[in-house]
């Protein structure tokens, strides 16, 4: 059965707002992305009366060539790896041996107790892109599953564990569902996010 003309008029506006929505959100998110970051001279943390200042590039020149990311510095990073858009260094001593993970060695760890949240599974492999085995384990976390003292949202929301390296150079703690991304599974077997 077809819709009146009544009925259609009903749906237009309806379309036409979530248009107008889509093409807002996507214009304040290219706007987020492209113009959020300030000139160094402007940004708090340098002298703007150093004469060096000049020498350093400002972060809209360098970062708006990355792939954007809605949070943090407005850098994907583990994107611009990918594709090739950096290549951190490894090392900086020649003789320092850096071991990349692939995806299987060791496998990502599962982290199931997080109460009524959704699971955090840990990607090794895009961790160990960016740094050596060392600068994590032994000191901030055990290599053996479970062992490391103190670890919880907390300390981590503290900038302990994974807050040393979140929220400063990594995506913000606030994005909660880039680590809580693994559904808990639920009796009858489905899987429930949160």
């Amino acid at each position: 059965m077809g819709r009146t003309s009544r009925e259609q008029r009903r749906v237009k506006p309806a379309r036409r707002w979530s248009w107008v929505m889509a093409v807002a959100i996507a214009i304040s998110a290219g706007l987020a992305w492209a113009g959020n970051w300030k000139p160094l001279a402007q940004d708090g943390l340098h002298d703007p009366s150093n004469t060096a200042l000049n020498q350093l590039q400002n972060p809209a020149e360098a970062l708006s060539k990355l792939p954007p990311d809605t949070a943090g510095n407005q850098v994907n990073w583990v994107k611009a790896l990918e594709q090739g858009k950096i290549n951190p260094r490894t090392n900086i001593y020649a003789g320092t041996k850096v071991k990349v993970l692939d995806k299987k060695e060791p496998p990502d760890v599962l982290m199931k107790n997080t109460a009524e949240l959704s699971m955090v599974r840990f990607p090794h492999k895009q961790h160990s892109e960016f740094l050596d085995c060392s600068n994590c384990h032994e000191g901030l976390f055990k290599s053996k599953a479970g062992t490391t003292p103190g670890f919880n949202m907390f300390n981590i929301l503290q900038g302990e564990f994974c807050g040393r390296c979140h929220g400063a150079v990594a995506f913000p703690l606030t994005e909660c569902k880039r680590c809580h991304n693994e559904p808990r599974p639920v009796p009858g077997g489905a899987a429930k996010a949160r």
